[in-house]
């Protein structure tokens, strides 16, 4: 539960962080960073227009989504405290009731007809296809290295005492950091705010949502970074005492949150056929994770 509270609490503040970050680096000042939010609380409070070429799949799209984004929060732990949902293997579910969600935001945009919303959701499918083997051989990695298979197990259970396994640590941190800039559509070799149809994803997709539904896509988009600075806040908190494992936590959220807005704003762009290849190198950096766990283990030969 407490791990479900703190989430809630840094998806207020972690997209304005971002943009903040993004806003200083070129010199502006940018807007507050409760404004996103703001924003969403807005979209809240109208309608939505729905087009009559659409079918239910696209009214109850939104929902499915924010729904998914909520179920994969409740199984991430925080500290010594599980997640309300904790079992062996939870990461598994972790990984595939968000990909339920992707799937529902993917055919949402192939109802609407459009070829345009059609070529963000190939996009969409492309890039999240390519992140999850990174994100399995990161999981069962240290999976194997602790002996558990819960999300709750595996960090009660890892311990940072040698050079391999701080830099272990330190990879699996940009991964998680990389696997979530992906997942939200934020590439760093992408240019997130553009309208072009050369480099258009997420945001093409949600081009016919309005209204409420539009603020819950906006807003599953804060919960899933703030999900994903949970999960990397979890390798420093360990056994804190609670105090300190919530400032921690906090800390951690605010600096991935400026990273993020960092890693756009000095990232080179690629172009849109080289993306795939970015992402797919994010294995290797998973495949570095599997060797190292090897390493400590003994069993490198």
């Amino acid at each position: 539960m407490l791990s479900l509270v703190l989430i809630l609490l840094a998806s207020l503040f972690f997209t304005g962080i971002i943009i903040r970050a993004k806003s200083l680096v070129s010199g502006r000042k940018g807007p507050g960073i409760f404004q996103p939010m703001k924003d969403v609380i807005r979209l809240w409070k109208k309608g939505s227009v729905f087009s009559r070429t659409t079918s239910f799949i696209f009214q109850i799209a939104p929902s499915v989504y924010f729904a998914s984004v909520l179920m994969a929060i409740l199984v991430v732990p925080f500290g010594k405290a599980p997640g309300l949902i904790s079992f062996q293997g939870d990461f598994v579910f972790f990984a595939y009731v968000l990909a339920l969600g992707k799937f529902f935001s993917i055919i949402s945009a192939l109802d609407t007809g459009s070829s345009f919303e059609g070529m963000g959701a190939s996009r969409e499918a492309l890039f999240s296809m390519l992140v999850e083997p990174a994100f399995f051989i990161m999981m069962g990695s240290f999976a194997m290295l602790t002996g558990q298979s819960s999300f709750h197990d595996i960090f009660i259970s890892l311990h940072f005492g040698s050079q391999i396994s701080y830099a272990l640590g330190v990879l699996a941190t940009f991964l998680l950091i990389m696997i979530a800039m992906i997942e939200n559509s934020r590439m760093p070799v992408d240019d997130p705010k553009t309208h072009l149809e050369l480099t258009m994803v997420h945001e093409v997709m949600i081009l016919d949502n309005s209204g409420f539904d539009l603020g819950l896509i906006l807003y599953a988009t804060n919960l899933k970074f703030a999900m994903y600075g949970a999960l990397i806040a979890n390798f420093f908190v360990g056994a804190l005492p609670l105090a300190w494992a919530v400032l921690v936590f906090f800390a951690v959220q605010v600096v991935f949150a400026m990273l993020a807005g960092l890693l756009e704003s000095f990232s080179a762009r690629f172009r849109m056929n080289h993306n795939a290849e970015f992402i797919y190198t994010l294995t290797s950096l998973s495949l570095l994770i599997f060797f190292g766990v090897l390493l400590l283990m003994g069993k490198f030969i």
